[in-house]
């Protein structure tokens, strides 16, 4: 009986220090996500994961730019698309655009020609 409660023990003890470690581990990478500060109008570049499954090291992963709309308290973002489409997107898959209008033409013709 003895022997039954010593591995209780010691599984009790396992349990609490990964618990600890994740406790940790959680806080240090929650550290590290940069938060990203959006507004409406702001124009920004979307990040298009499904080109991580298909090989092409080459092709643009970043589509856009888009204008947003909307901005929830999730961090969910409300874009418009170029042809005038409202759509959703966690606020991580964006990124602020600088560029002036004109260059937004031309990235936008070339990107959605080659898809």
């Amino acid at each position: 009986m003895d022997h039954i409660n010593e591995l209780d023990e010691f599984r009790f003890q396992a349990y609490m220090s990964s618990s600890i470690y994740k406790v940790r581990m959680k806080h240090f990478h929650d550290k590290k996500i940069l938060q990203k500060e959006s507004s409406p109008r702001d124009r920004v570049l979307l990040f298009n994961s499904r080109l991580l499954l298909f090989l092409g090291k080459l092709k643009f992963k970043w589509s856009g730019p888009f204008e947003v709309t909307q901005v929830f308290p999730s961090r969910a973002i409300e874009l418009i698309g170029p042809d005038e489409e409202h759509f959703k997107v966690n606020g991580q898959r964006v990124k602020h655009y600088f560029g002036s209008p004109n260059e937004a033409k031309t990235m936008e013709v070339t990107y959605f020609n080659e898809a």
